[in-house]
């Protein structure tokens, strides 16, 4: 008696008589696969963007030697939804009276809206207390830029009354730097967010 060897294949059951998958087939499986992947990825890399997390790229030396220029900064977005703005906070915003569609500044908060700003000499004062700057360059230096747009009128014009609702700020390379000495005080409102951590270059990774 002699053993006849089965054919090879599925005999009975639900995958009896079902044609395998051609590698056409397997191949538009996977791409179809990866396509969806990819979209999800890029709604979430959107929703982060709108929302949470953005990277901009420091276009000047305004804000040296803090960011140098083409270094990125991760800006959270959602922080100020939470709590409110500080003072020295690195903070990125809408360009005072330009278009939508005008570069963001960034700069650093260092006068909050009710306080006094003044500069005496090439140093910071607020509400008459002299404001510690440690972040500062070495030869950095304030210089008076006077009368500033925007302040609640105050009889001394090298003095400035920060609106409610409004925030001063500088660039820490203060020599070089178009801020709100120039352009005045700025809404809370056109602040995207806060510059929380340096990621370019990669020998100079960290918070800001």
């Amino acid at each position: 008696m002699q053993w006849r060897t089965p054919p090879h294949g599925p005999l009975d059951g639900d995958d009896a008589g079902q044609t395998p998958p051609t590698a056409a087939r397997r191949a538009w499986s996977v791409l179809s696969e990866w396509l969806v992947v990819g979209v999800c990825a890029l709604g979430l890399a959107l929703l982060l963007k709108a929302f949470l997390v953005e990277v901009f790229v420091i276009p000047s030396g305004s804000m040296e030697p803090t960011l140098m220029v083409d270094n990125r900064v991760v800006v959270y977005k959602l922080g100020y939804r939470l709590h409110e703005i500080n003072r020295g906070d690195v903070i990125v915003f809408h360009h005072p009276g330009q278009a939508a569609d005008a570069d963001d500044l960034i700069k650093r908060v260092v006068a909050l809206g009710g306080e006094t700003f003044e500069i005496r000499g090439t140093q910071v004062y607020i509400d008459g207390a002299e404001l510690e700057e440690p972040y500062l360059p070495p030869a950095g230096s304030t210089h008076p830029t006077v009368p500033i747009p925007g302040c609640v009128n105050d009889p001394e014009p090298d003095r400035c009354v920060v609106p409610e609702g409004k925030l001063l700020v500088l660039g820490d390379n203060r020599p070089d730097s178009r801020d709100g000495r120039y352009f005045g005080p700025i809404d809370a409102d056109t602040v995207v967010g806060r510059a929380f951590f340096k990621l370019w270059p990669p020998n100079d990774l960290g918070g800001v």
